[in-house]
C-alpha cells in the first residue's frame, strides 16, 4: 500500500502506480537496511523449504500413528498368547533331528574273546519226569517209517509255579532214527519248548510283568531272582519278548486285518521316543481288539497303512487331519476334545483384560449342547435318534453370529465346516454302538503313556516293534476275555496257530 499527494489531498492506493521505482528498494528502512530483492528471493526459497518440511512432518506422523497401531495389535497378540502358554515343555533327549553319522562297522554284542560264558546250572532237584514216546513221524522231514533207538535222550526244562520256588520238568525223550534225515529225532511233550531250559510260564510272565504292569527288564530278573529263585540276565528277559514278538507277528498282521473289516473302530495316536528321535504310537481297536504301531511320522500315510484308504464302518478320531484319507464310510468327533476346546478358550479370553464377554458366553453355549449330548447317548432307544434335528437346530442358533474373538470365530467356522466337524458331530445318534466321545482310545493309550515315562521309550526298531505287536496282543487276549499269562503260555508252548484259535476262543 502506498500514498500519493495532489496539492494538500493525499490519496492511498494499494498497488504502486506504473512506472514507479521506489528510491528505497536496495535499502529499505522497514526491513533493516535489507535489500528487497534479496529478502523476496529468500522468502520464495524459504517457502519451498517450509512445504517441504511440511510434507517431511505429515510423512512421519503417519508413519508413527502406523507404528502405534501395530504396537497396539502386538500388544494384542502378545496377551493373547500369554493367555495360551501355560506350561513350558522342555525337550527331552536329542534333537528331533536324526544325525547324518557315516555307517561304522557294529561292534559284536557280548563278552570280550576269551571270556568264559555263562551257563545254567544243572537243577539240584527234578520234580516232576515225562517219559516221552518216540516220534512216529519225523518232525522234520514227515517220514513215517522210522526206527527204534535205545538211547535216551534228557531235557531238563525249569519252569515256575505260582509259588516262589521254581518246578523242574525232566523230559525224557524216546528217540527214532529218521534213514532220511540220518539222526535220531525226537517229539515235543506238552508244555516243553525245544532247546530252552526255561519254561513257557516264566516267559509269559516276564512279557506280562514288562507290558501289562511296564516294570524294567533289570526289575523283571530281580523279581524272579528274589522272588522264584530263577536267576537270568536282563538280556534273556528282552529275547523272551524277541520271542513272543516272532511268534506274535502273524496273530498281530491278522489284528490289522480284522481292524479293517470292523463296524466301529476307534483311533489316535500320542508320542513316543526312538533312540532319543521324536515318534508315535498310533491306536486302532474297538471293545473286541486292540492294534498299537509305532511310526516315525504322523502323516495319513500312517492312518491309511492301517485303516486301508476306504474303512466301511465308523471311525471315532478327535479332529486331527490325517485321518480324512481313510475315507471312513462314517466319522464321529470326539466331543470331549470340542469341549476342553472351548474351555481352553474361555480360560484366555479370561485371562486378558476386558476380554470378549460375548465370545465367552458362545463357548458356554456349545458346552452345555455337547455335554448334553453326551448325556442324551445314555438314554437313546431307537436308533436312528429322531431327536437328532433338535441338536443341529441348537448348534446353528449358538453359531449364527460371527465372532470378534480370533480364536472363538476358528471355532465356530470348524464347527460349521460339514467337511470338518458339522457332519461328525451327531453319528452316534444314527448308529447303535458308536460312542460320542474318543474316550475309548484315550483309555487304551494310557498303559503305553505311563510306560513311555518309565522307559523314556526304545532304543532300536526291533525294540519298537516289539512294544507293537506284544501291547497289541496282551489288551486283545483281555477283550476276548483270556487272561494274557495263559495266551502267551500257549504262544510260547503250542505255537502261533493254537495260541491265535485260544485268543478268540478257538474261532478265529
Amino acid at each position: 500500500m502506498g500514498t500519493s499527494k495532489i496539492g494538500e489531498q493525499t490519496i492511498e492506493y494499494y498497488c504502486p502506480p506504473y512506472n514507479f521505482d521506489c528510491k528505497h528498494k536496495n535499502e529499505c528502512p522497514h526491513l533493516m537496511g535489507l535489500s528487497t530483492h534479496w529478502v523476496f528471493s529468500q522468502y520464495s526459497s524459504t517457502r519451498e523449504q517450509y512445504q517441504e518440511f511440511l510434507e517431511i512432518r505429515d510423512r512421519f506422523q503417519n508413519d508413527l500413528d502406523d507404528a502405534y497401531k501395530r504396537i497396539r495389535n502386538l500388544e494384542k497378540e502378545n496377551n493373547e498368547l500369554k493367555a495360551k502358554l501355560k506350561t513350558i515343555h522342555s525337550k527331552q533327549f536329542k534333537s528331533n533331528k536324526i544325525p547324518k553319522v557315516e555307517k561304522q562297522k557294529r561292534k559284536n554284542r557280548g563278552a570280550p574273546k576269551g571270556h568264559p560264558g555263562w551257563f545254567r546250572e544243572k537243577p539240584e532237584q527234578i520234580d516232576n519226569t515225562v517219559i516221552v514216546p518216540a516220534p512216529e513221524v519225523c518232525p522234520h522231514c514227515g517220514k513215517k517209517e522210522l526206527s527204534a533207538v535205545d538211547d535216551i535222550k534228557e531235557h531238563l526244562q525249569e519252569d515256575i509255579i505260582l509259588v516262589p520256588r521254581t518246578h523242574v520238568t525232566k523230559f525224557r525223550h524216546q528217540q527214532a532214527f529218521c534213514s532220511k534225515c540220518n539222526r535220531p529225532v525226537i517229539q515235543l511233550a506238552e508244555g516243553e519248548i525245544a532247546n530252552s531250559h526255561i519254561g513257557p510260564t516264566t516267559r509269559s510272565l516276564a512279557v506280562f510283568l514288562r507290558y501289562g504292569l511296564g516294570v524294567p527288564y533289570r526289575k523283571v530278573q530281580e523279581l524272579f531272582k528274589v522272588v522264584f529263585n530263577m536267576p537270568f540276565v536282563p538280556a534273556t528277559a528282552m529275547l523272551f519278548d524277541r520271542k513272543a514278538t516272532l511268534l506274535g507277528d502273524p496273530i498281530y498282521e491278522d489284528l490289522k486285518e480284522k481292524l479293517r473289516h470292523s463296524i466301529i473302530a476307534h483311533a489316535d495316536e500320542t508320542h513316543w521316543r526312538e533312540n532319543g528321535i521324536n515318534h508315535y504310537v498310533w491306536y486302532g481297536g474297538n471293545n473286541d481288539l486292540a492294534f498299537f504301531h509305532i511310526d516315525r511320522s504322523r502323516s495319513s500315510e500312517v492312518a491309511t497303512s492301517i485303516f486301508g484308504d476306504s474303512f466301511e464302518g465308523v471311525l471315532n478320531t478327535d479332529g486331527y487331519a490325517a485321518y480324512n484319507a481313510v475315507n471312513a464310510f462314517k466319522r464321529q468327533s470326539c466331543l470331549a476334545h470340542l469341549i476342553r476346546k472351548a474351555k481352553d478358550i474361555i480360560q484366555q479370553i479370561e485371562q486378558i483384560e476386558n476380554g470378549d464377554e460375548a465370545a465367552v458366553g458362545f463357548c458356554e453355549r456349545l458346552i452345555a449342547l455337547f455335554k448334553d449330548a453326551c448325556q442324551e447317548n445314555k438314554t437313546i432307544g431307537t436308533y436312528p435318534y429322531a431327536g437328532k434335528r433338535r441338536y443341529y437346530s441348537r448348534l446353528k442358533k449358538i453359531c449364527e453370529k460371527k465372532q470378534e474373538n480370533k480364536d472363538a470365530e476358528a471355532f465356530r467356522e470348524r464347527l460349521l465346516d460339514p467337511n470338518r466337524e458339522y457332519d461328525r458331530l451327531f453319528t452316534f445318534m444314527d448308529h447303535h454302538g458308536v460312542e460320542p466321545t474318543n474316550n475309548q482310545a484315550e483309555q487304551s493309550l494310557r498303559n503305553l503313556v505311563i510306560f513311555r515315562k518309565i522307559c523314556f521309550g526304545t532304543r532300536s526298531e526291533e525294540g519298537s516293534y516289539s512294544h507293537s505287536v506284544l501291547p497289541s496282543l496282551l489288551l486283545t487276549a483281555k477283550r476276548q476275555g483270556v487272561h494274557p499269562l495263559s495266551f502267551f503260555s500257549a504262544l510260547f508252548s503250542s505255537g502261533t496257530a493254537t495260541a491265535q484259535a485260544f485268543l478268540y476262543n478257538n474261532s478265529s
